[in-house]
């Protein structure tokens, strides 16, 4: 049995913790990623790894042949000037992907707007406010369409606020860069990018064609509730809150324009998975206790 090919549209920190995990499980596979450089080799944990060009306007043509013999494909490339390029490079480019077993394209809850704190489901409505929803939302609709067409076997993850043992409230709290609006029934959800990585390998052998699933943790929860914790692990002082239009930055303006609970029942039921980190508080302390 030869091994399992992969080909990833960009290589951010869900496709590396993907990567991963295929190692961590001794998974025999060849990877293939996308740059936006000109092609070259990277070596990623002691693995050599071919990255193809891939631009909006400009492509290695390799990548046509890659992809088609690609087993999996991930997508997590965000759109670009509100369009989708992948799904536009695929529709434009290829006829058929034969040995696919599925494309998984990464969105976001974003996509669902504001729901005033409210609990939503993949069956809610999906009413965006910021630009970055609106954009996940078309692009959804794009990969629908072009799987309906095509026949391609996709699934959407709408994936919450990520963070990782790199990239956290710990280490921004360190650095004294966090600002937080003390907003009323202000909730979020967000998950650890380790089990968005062990629910894609689940993934490889349970998948259902032209699904969407809520990734996300158990408890919702509000940023000033997120902070408090993580400055109490770091014996800080909690930092002041500021008014919400005393915010300069337009990114945290509409993290603080939606607010809702995302519920991740049907991840969990048709994945069988058991989070690893189920809320905020097991993520930041396995961070906390190892080596921050």
């Amino acid at each position: 049995m030869g091994k399992t090919k992969v080909f990833c549209f960009g290589f951010g920190q869900v496709a590396e913790s993907f990567i991963n995990k295929l190692i961590n499980e001794n998974k025999e596979f060849d990877l293939s990623i996308t740059s936006r450089q000109e092609t070259h080799q990277i070596e990623f944990n002691k693995i050599k790894i071919n990255a193809y060009q891939f631009t909006d306007d400009k492509f290695d043509n390799s990548v046509k042949k890659k992809i088609e013999e690609a087993d999996y494909i991930l997508v997590s490339i965000p759109p670009i000037d509100g369009k989708d390029i992948v799904a536009n490079f695929l529709d434009t480019n290829l006829k058929e992907i034969i040995n696919c077993k599925w494309i998984t394209y990464l969105s976001a809850t974003s996509v669902y707007g504001d729901h005033k704190g409210d609990w939503v489901n993949e069956d809610s409505d999906t009413q965006p406010t910021s630009d970055n929803g609106i954009n996940r939302l078309e692009a959804e609709k794009n990969w629908k369409s072009l799987s309906s067409r095509k026949n391609y076997p996709l699934q959407i993850f709408r994936l919450a606020g990520i963070y990782s043992n790199e990239f956290n409230i710990l280490k921004r709290l360190k650095t004294g860069k966090v600002q937080i609006v003390d907003k009323k029934n202000h909730f979020f959800s967000r998950i650890h990018v380790e089990d968005i990585a062990n629910i894609l390998f689940k993934s490889l052998d349970n998948f259902k064609n032209n699904e969407i699933y809520n990734i996300c943790d158990d408890k919702p929860a509000s940023q000033i509730e997120v902070v408090a914790y993580g400055a109490k692990l770091l014996k800080l002082e909690k930092p002041n809150s500021v008014k919400l239009e005393e915010l300069e930055s337009e990114m945290l303006k509409n993290f603080y324009k939606d607010s809702k609970k995302v519920d991740n029942k049907k991840m969990k039921a048709f994945f069988k998975y058991d989070l690893k980190y189920p809320s905020y508080k097991e993520g930041l302390n396995f961070i906390f206790n190892n080596g921050m």
